[in-house]
């Protein structure tokens, strides 16, 4: 058991190009200043919304939005592929600048310096690749499920090669308010290539802090804690879970987060896992963190596959009874990053498969499928 876990906590810096500033983070106090402040950001999360809607027209609309419990909601992936929504290659300007404060009110600084370093890096990728028609900085997809509310669910996806927001709002039975939910995940981001290494970003990772804070960790491991952290010698080609709903693993693999000392490892793997928790808005995360300090840091375990040295495969993720980190380093030479960053038990702002999704339970339990036009087995509002 930690004794000192909440001193613990620090984030580290994000790409350099745009000189994201490290931030001291720490647990909120008390269950109703939390509640509070996750509200703020829900709140500033769906006036955004509501106001993207508003600038959209009857047939952005039939393109990018849809009911809230649509099949499509779950329909997400991470490869340049077709997708339905709205593209922003097709917003005009006042769309557009509704559809960035809505991803720069969703996001902390620091979640939105990496979506849009996403975006940046595509343009790169294609200059690399001399295909530069087929590598879209612009090629990327918003949708909105639901009505923008704080009385009942909603959500939104922003998506495209390389990365995949899924943000929802809601709460999965009645003793819980509604608006004080609030969830990111499936939270994909990708960086092709990893590191850059012609032009004028050349020497620049737009991911490098979800390696270098992985890699110091393992370092600072001994010898019999590295024996039990690597739980394969051959790294995966991608991240275990795919584009499942679900993001099942049977088993915790590696070591557990207990066995970590306080003076230099634990701190360490803290700040790793708050490398992905805070690409959330502040307010959302320490949220998020809550849950996780109430699942039990000590049941959270951190493994590693494949190599151990620079430039060579690797992978490792996090697992816990709440979350699930995947990272993954294979393809081009070790130069590829897919990452993720799953909710055990709020995806999609739902539960399992398995189970009704939160936001069809709600509409279900509630009464609420003709509410504005939404039509709960269809795809799209009419």
């Amino acid at each position: 058991m930690f004794r000192n876990k909440k001193n613990l906590i620090s984030q580290s810096p994000g790409w350099i190009t745009l000189g994201i500033l490290s931030v001291l983070l720490c647990f909120s106090v008390g269950d109703s200043k939390q509640s509070s402040k996750v509200l703020q950001a829900t709140n500033l999360m769906t006036t955004a919304a509501q106001n993207y809607l508003n600038t959209l027209t009857d047939t952005d609309r039939q393109l990018g939005t849809w009911a809230v419990d649509s099949d499509e909601r779950f329909d997400w992936h991470f490869i340049p592929r077709q997708r339905n929504g709205l593209p922003l290659k097709n917003m005009n300007p006042d769309q557009r600048s509704a559809a960035h404060t809505l991803l720069r009110n969703s996001l902390s600084s620091q979640g939105y310096m990496k979506a849009t370093g996403v975006l940046q890096l595509e343009g790169i990728l294609g200059a690399v690749e001399g295909r530069p028609e087929r590598r879209d900085p612009e090629d990327y997809y918003l949708n909105i499920f639901g009505t923008p509310t704080n009385t009942k669910p909603w959500g939104w996806r922003f998506e495209g090669h390389h990365i995949s927001l899924n943000f929802s709002v809601g709460s999965d039975n009645g003793s819980e308010k509604l608006e004080e939910l609030s969830f990111i995940t499936p939270a994909f981001f990708g960086s092709n290539p990893h590191l850059i290494t012609e032009g004028v970003h050349s020497g620049q990772k737009l991911l490098g802090a979800e390696e270098e804070l992985a890699r110091e960790l393992i370092s600072l491991l001994k010898s019999n804690q590295l024996e039990s952290a690597i739980f394969q010698s051959q790294a995966p080609e991608d991240i275990i879970t795919g584009i499942n709903r679900d993001a099942n693993l049977e088993t915790y693999q590696g070591i557990p987060i207990s066995t970590l000392n306080e003076t230099e490892q634990l701190p360490v793997f803290l700040r790793l896992l708050r490398e992905y928790i805070y690409n959330a808005k502040p307010n959302v995360a320490e949220y998020q963190m809550k849950r996780i300090e109430e699942a039990g840091l000590e049941n959270l375990y951190f493994g590693w596959a494949g190599s151990t040295v620079p430039g060579e495969g690797h992978y490792y993720r996090i697992h816990g009874p709440t979350i699930l980190i995947e990272y993954d380093n294979v393809q081009n030479n070790a130069n590829h990053v897919h990452s993720v960053w799953r909710d055990m038990q709020h995806d999609f702002g739902g539960s399992k498969q398995s189970d009704s999704d939160l936001l069809r339970k709600h509409y279900d339990e509630a009464d609420h499928h003709q509410t504005n036009g939404e039509n709960v087995n269809g795809k799209k509002k009419p």
